[in-house]
Order: C-alpha cells, then sequence, then structure tokens
C-alpha cells in the first residue's frame, strides 16, 4: 500500500467547471487520459467532498496503488490538493478559486472551513512573535468546537475521536468567500455536507 503522504503540488492550481472541462485540459497538456485516471476524475467530480484513495479504491473497483498514483499526478497538475485533519489520510478534494483554511474538532469531527483572511490575524500574531508564517490549508488547527467545549468529556472518549471521525474536509462547492464560513461533518474516508448534530443531541440525518 502507498504511503498517506505525498508530494506537494507542483503547478498551481487549475479550477475547472465539470469533468468534460478538465479532460479537454489535461488532454491538451498531453496528459494521456487512460480508464483509470478518467475514472479517478470523474468520482472526484461527483463526489460532494474530500474522499481518501482507498475510498476511490473501492467505489471504483480499482487497484489503490493505481488510484494514489493517478491522485498524486493529477496533484502535480495543480487540479487537485489534498489535506490533513487530525489524524487523518490524505483526503483529495478538486482545487478550487480560493484556498479554505480549516479548524477541526477532535471529539465530534466537525470541520469550518474558513477564508484564508479570518486567520490572519492569527499569521500574524505567530510570524510577530515567532517569525513563522502558518498556512492551515494542509493540516488543520485542531481543537474542540464551542459545543464540545462546553461539554464534559466522557471516559469512553479517551482523549480523541473515535475511528470514523478521524478524516474531513470542506467540498469543492463549499468555496469560502470572505468572511464566510462552512460546517462539515466526516464520515470515515468521505465527508457529507450535512447539518452537524452534537453527539448525545441529536442524529447526523443519516
Amino acid at each position: 500500500m502507498r504511503g498517506e503522504m505525498t508530494a506537494s503540488p507542483q503547478s498551481p492550481p487549475e479550477v475547472f467547471a465539470n469533468v468534460d472541462e478538465a479532460i479537454r485540459s489535461l488532454r491538451a497538456s498531453g496528459l494521456r487520459l487512460s480508464t483509470p485516471r478518467r475514472l479517478v476524475l470523474e468520482a472526484l467530480f461527483e463526489a460532494e467532498g474530500p474522499v481518501s484513495a482507498a475510498h476511490l479504491s473501492r467505489t471504483l473497483s480499482l487497484d489503490e496503488s493505481s488510484v494514489y498514483r493517478n491522485l498524486e499526478l493529477l496533484e502535480q497538475r495543480g487540479v487537485v490538493h489534498h489535506v490533513h485533519l487530525g489524524h487523518s489520510p490524505g483526503l483529495y478534494v478538486l482545487a478550487s478559486e480560493q484556498e479554505a483554511e480549516y479548524l477541526y474538532c477532535e471529539r465530534c469531527a466537525k470541520v469550518t472551513a474558513l477564508a484564508s483572511e479570518r486567520l490572519d490575524p492569527i499569521r500574524k500574531h505567530l510570524r510577530r512573535e515567532f517569525g513563522y508564517t502558518p498556512r492551515f490549508t494542509h493540516f488543520a488547527i485542531v481543537g474542540s468546537c464551542q459545543e464540545c467545549a462546553a461539554t464534559p468529556q466522557s471516559p469512553a472518549e479517551g482523549g480523541s475521536a473515535s475511528p470514523q471521525h478521524h478524516a474531513a474536509a470542506t467540498s469543492k462547492r463549499a468555496r469560502c468567500k470572505a468572511g464566510e464560513h462552512q460546517h462539515l461533518h466526516s464520515h470515515g474516508e468521505y465527508v457529507h455536507s450535512h447539518p452537524h448534530a452534537h453527539p448525545g443531541r441529536g442524529t447526523h440525518g443519516h
């Protein structure tokens, strides 16, 4: 099995309105669109949000190493990027016009996707105090959301989220504009955008 970390993109983000536009552009650049590569690309356009290579492998009935190879190639071309939240593996999502940055609740797996401008005050503080300019597009800021912070942690939680909560991110369709944010929720290796419900205070609407 391939490792969970992949190389950083080698090209600027390439944003496409639909899969046909992406295919035309990739072919024009000289990239061969094999059947597995096209299936992976189509699945990313159809997905509600970021998905793992393992999830794509199962749903497309493709070898996982082949899925990883194609995702890495598409990431090098700037078509997709991957994110990690908490202890998650890489989740892959199509590039969007404006990068989002992330807050991740390690107890309930709620993700808040923010326009990068919203975290600029934190960035400026860290740069002033330590000389570092952080970004949170690849790794999220991890902590507890407001609801979880107000709720005593049960012994069963053990200080971390359950395995199915170890991956989440924003949908490509949830493009953050300045001053806006989006709440999402993890379901293991893929993401749904249904309303978040706090554990013990209702269902997730399954």
